[in-house]
């Protein structure tokens, strides 16, 4: 039986999911992410070793603030992979109780003075640090660089003052509960590494690019996504045997892995009697797909 989210109607100002792991659907999310098996392990080394070191060991000898930073591409899986390291974390000290909090930066941000700082400062002082005194708290940073922008690049004309102090109140209280919280891990993410604060990133105990599957990467999303379908269009299983697949998987090379799942869907509206029939879908669909999908992306980089 799958675990029950708790009601999250009536969550703090920031905070808009909770967790309680572990979580089967966030289980199986884990398993369908398809990056480097080393790339997965160390992350989940990572996050093990914050629960197991911090508390035992002095600052002044391991100076872990708790914080792990993933970026890359949008769609190469980072809030994925950090929802899925949680659930592995809960599941490798099932003694404990663990909870996720997923917190929502852009509710954060408001146009009055002083009332984004003072909004940060409640929401990990407050929310984040209560959650985590009442046991192992993991904290999902999505789009870090709404909360913790690189200073350095602002203008005090053009960016109001508030969002310079937001930024300072977020490494404050990073500090502070890293202190006082050893069982607190954040686990951020970032599509614009180089808009988030330097002294965010200096505060992290580990950075990890997600990079764009390779040929091999993009040949395994593209048959994970034809089995999903192939249990409501059991015709579709064919095409894993088709000769083109791997032609197609090729043709993905360049794409993230959640644009790949999308172009699955788009070669059946290539053809409207697919559209009404996704049975009919032929490799020849996905391959003008993945090659129409290229193109895009290659016009939007230009």
């Amino acid at each position: 039986m799958l675990a029950k989210v708790p009601d999250n109607s009536n969550l703090p100002k920031g905070i808009h999911r909770v967790w309680q792991l572990p979580d089967e659907r966030l289980g199986t999310l884990w398993d369908s992410i398809v990056v480097d098996e080393q790339l997965k392990s160390q992350l989940v080394s990572q996050v093990a070793l914050n629960f197991t070191l911090r508390g035992k060991v002095a600052r002044s000898v391991a100076p872990l603030h708790g914080v792990i930073l993933l970026v890359g591409e949008p769609g190469t899986g980072k809030t994925s992979l950090a929802r899925g390291v949680a659930n592995r974390a809960a599941q490798t000290f099932p003694s404990a109780a663990f909870q996720l909090l997923e917190v929502e930066p852009h509710s954060l941000t408001s146009a009055a003075m002083g009332k984004t700082q003072r909004a940060v400062t409640d929401l990990f002082s407050q929310s984040i640090g209560e959650a985590a005194e009442r046991g192992p708290t993991i904290v999902l940073l999505d789009e870090v660089e709404t909360l913790a922008a690189d200073r350095s690049k602002m203008s005090m004309e053009a960016n109001p003052v508030d969002i310079h102090r937001a930024t300072d109140a977020v490494l404050v209280q990073l500090d502070a509960l890293a202190e006082r919280l050893p069982h607190l891990l954040f686990l951020a993410t970032s599509n614009f590494p180089q808009a988030v604060d330097s002294a965010f990133t200096s505060r992290c105990d580990l950075v990890v690019t997600v990079p764009l599957p390779d040929a091999n990467a993009c040949s395994a999303i593209l048959q994970d996504c034809l089995r999903g379908l192939s249990k409501t269009f059991p015709a579709i299983d064919a095409l894993l045997r088709s000769p083109l697949l791997a032609k197609c998987a090729a043709a993905c090379v360049g794409l993230d892995g959640r644009t790949i799942r999308k172009m699955v869907i788009n070669a059946m509206a290539r053809d409207p009697r697919v559209a009404v029939n996704p049975s009919l879908l032929t490799a020849e669909h996905l391959l003008a797909a993945a090659e129409a999908a290229v193109r895009t992306r290659h016009k939007k980089a230009s």
